[in-house]
């Protein structure tokens, strides 16, 4: 097994190495398998940085089950992740990219945050984190009107206001978070799965109609189509689909929107929506709306998928009582 100084790496709070000093031993460590168990490798990453038995089962004063060394891994995984270092293909399993390989031959264990924090995978997804959490906070600002006017009845329920407002804020930012979470599932599954996927949520959105049908094209015979919706038995009216199952950094530029309207043209169709799980250059943006294109982006993709329930599920749902005042009301005794 490979051994690691743990003394060579950059330190953080408790004597132990910091999330950032992790993410080249993981790589080290992840390079020796095709592909690895999440909870196995930050177990092998921790047991080859020697540390003493004190350090190593360290836990938080506040979360005594929670080792911080292991905590810290998780956190150089999700960040590399974040950066392209490392990729998930598939529940549970992460892999060391290219990129991962090209950094820690470069650095070695001098890789650091603000290196990996300057990979433009990193950085593009910062943004699309910085416009959910702008959207979130503009459509959060309409839910409830702070300057309506005082009344009795909102003085009594002042209270439930309170805490329905702050029982909203913290769903809305956990739900921000398994957003984000499932965009980078997406990108990383394969293409043919994403297809399928964007397929399934337009037939939930009510897109295929009561007697319609829904396909995904067989891959050799797509022809810039991807999937095709059949509103209607007789497919009188169809809805067209391309599907770019992109990084954060790889923005769709305007070529593919007319590439995407050739195929539209050869088919005599009138109706198509363009799926990326990046975002759309300013050039497309204009070409679709002039081709009457509709796009939707990675953002307003996973958004979508919440709302309509695909690939996720209700974990827990709460109720939230108030008095029954009729049951009170003695005159009706």
């Amino acid at each position: 097994m490979t051994s690691i100084d743990y003394h060579q790496l950059k330190m953080g709070n408790h004597g132990l190495p910091s999330w950032d000093g992790l993410v080249a031993p993981t790589i080290e460590i992840g390079m020796q398998r095709e592909h690895w168990n999440g909870k196995l490798l930050k177990k092998v990453v921790a047991d080859s940085l020697n540390l003493p038995s004190e350090l190593r089962n360290l836990t938080y004063e506040k979360y005594p089950d929670d080792e911080i060394i292991t905590n810290r891994l998780s956190w150089a995984l999700s960040k590399g992740a974040s950066a392209g270092i490392f990729v998930r293909p598939r529940r549970g399993m992460y892999q060391v990219t290219e990129l991962g390989k090209e950094l820690f031959n470069r650095y070695g264990y001098d890789l650091n945050a603000k290196i990996i924090q300057a990979q433009p995978q990193y950085i593009a997804h910062q943004v699309e984190i910085k416009k959910r959490k702008e959207e979130k906070g503009s459509s959060a600002g309409s839910t409830f009107d702070n300057s309506a006017p005082e009344s009795e009845e909102i003085h009594v329920n002042s209270k439930i206001t309170l805490v329905v407002k702050e029982i909203a804020k913290q769903i809305e930012n956990y739900n921000s978070q398994i957003a984000d979470d499932l965009l980078n599932r997406i990108r990383e599954a394969e293409p043919q799965f994403f297809e399928h996927l964007v397929v399934d949520l337009l037939v939930k959105m009510g897109y295929q109609g009561v007697n319609g049908n829904a396909i995904v094209t067989p891959q050799s015979h797509d022809g810039g189509i991807d999937g095709v919706i059949n509103q209607d038995p007789l497919g009188t009216s169809t809805v067209y689909l391309q599907a770019k199952r992109y990084q954060a950094n790889n923005i769709v530029q305007r070529p593919s929107i007319e590439q995407f309207y050739g195929a539209l043209n050869r088919l005599h169709a009138d109706r198509g929506v363009f799926i990326t799980t990046s975002s759309f250059s300013q050039q497309a943006i204009q070409t679709a709306k002039s081709f009457s294109i509709v796009l939707i982006d990675g953002l307003k993709l996973t958004n979508l998928m919440l709302k309509y329930r695909v690939g996720v599920e209700a974990k827990h749902q709460f109720n939230l009582f108030s008095i029954d005042e009729d049951y009170f009301d003695y005159d009706e005794l």
